[in-house]
């Protein structure tokens, strides 16, 4: 590592040497280590490339010490062996991308993210392949995994055992790294980019968390919800919004307030912050960081889902909208910032809020 570094390797010769070790494991260390690896990246990309001899190295420790899922585990009862499915498929996907000739204007992200949630996990892997093949970029796929693994949060039914966030919250934090690390890599590496086996590991988890979405939430906005009670001014929806942080089990109203702010064609910017400020005052851990930084590179990415076919959960109309987008561009990004904001509503209040608040239910 160091060695490439005081050779002058790029970012993306950095990222793709140090992702393709990764991913030699499938879903090493839960997916922790991956996302570290993609957090050292973007702490660079704030400090400084010039500091990278001193933050890349350190992950390095970690990376050694993670053990990926072994080939022998039971996998969600799925008559499938998905460790060796995923090899398979490992030695053929990085060469179908130059084959595609990684057509610009491939736009099925949508689609394939719908195919990413199904059930049948052989049927996932060849929606991935076929899309390489049709001239999708690898990053392009990593933006469906991650939109995919953003609905399975918003999906995310509260009958589940509270300690079932987590596993939602691994496969979305991992599926997000993946895309970051993808788009880093882009073009620059050496065909062809063995990181993309992630994809693969990314698409398998999300198939093993399908059970957490039986029965599927409703998303805000949709089912008849009109949202029509909750306020109109973007400073009185923003002001409700922390005000509802304040309250235990408020996960479906939080949903339902951000979905407010974003139909109603308010700054998603200054949504992000007033999530960001709600998450400062609390005494949250990493996951709930992980999980803002996720749903702010997650409502980043919508603008870019180039338009397809709508998603069965984005079909509903978005009526009295004064945006000029698509209905589907709207419900894609009120559904992935719910979705962070679904997560850190289920552990509201926090030891602070204990504490310090009269908390009701």
């Amino acid at each position: 590592m160091l060695t490439a570094i005081a050779s002058g390797a790029s970012p993306a010769a950095l990222s793709d040497l140090l992702f393709a070790a990764e991913t030699d494991r499938a879903y090493a260390d839960g997916g922790h280590s991956l996302d570290f690896i993609n957090k050292a990246f973007e702490c660079l990309d704030v400090i400084g490339w010039e500091f990278a001899a001193d933050v890349l190295p350190s992950v390095v420790g970690q990376m050694a010490a993670a053990r990926g899922v072994p080939k022998n585990a039971q996998h969600g009862g799925s008559p499938v062996d998905l460790i060796t499915l995923c090899q398979q498929a490992g030695r053929e996907l990085p060469h179908l991308f130059g084959a595609g000739g990684n057509a610009s204007d491939w736009s099925d992200h949508v689609t394939l993210s719908d195919r990413l949630l199904g059930d049948d996990p052989v049927e996932i892997i060849d929606a991935l392949m076929a899309a390489a093949r049709d001239g999708a970029s690898p990053a392009d796929l990593g933006r469906a995994l991650a939109y995919a693994a953003a609905l399975r949060v918003a999906r995310f039914g509260t009958a589940n055992e509270h300690s079932d966030w987590e596993t939602a919250h691994h496969v979305f934090t991992y599926a997000n790294a993946v895309h970051q690390a993808l788009k880093r890599i882009g073009g620059e590496a050496a065909d062809p980019v063995e990181a993309v086996r992630g994809l693969l590991h990314g698409a398998m988890a999300l198939y093993l968390a399908r059970y957490l979405n039986v029965p599927p939430a409703s998303l805000a906005g949709e089912s008849g919800d009109g949202l029509d009670d909750l306020p109109v001014a973007a400073e009185e929806i923003r002001a409700a919004l922390l005000d509802t942080f304040d309250r235990q089990q408020q996960i479906g109203a939080v949903a339902r307030l951000v979905a407010r702010h974003l139909i109603l064609g308010h700054s998603p910017e200054a949504l992000i912050a007033t999530l960001a400020r709600a998450l400062l005052r609390e005494d949250a851990g990493f996951h709930a960081y992980q999980m803002a930084r996720g749903g702010r590179a997650a409502i980043s990415r919508v603008g870019q889902l180039r338009p397809g076919p709508a998603h069965p959960n984005c079909r509903r109309a978005v009526s009295g909208s004064p945006l000029s987008n698509p209905a589907r561009a709207i419900a894609d990004g009120r559904y992935c910032q719910s979705a962070d904001a679904r997560r850190r509503a289920s552990s509201r209040g926090t030891v602070r809020g204990n504490n310090q608040l009269a908390i009701s239910g």
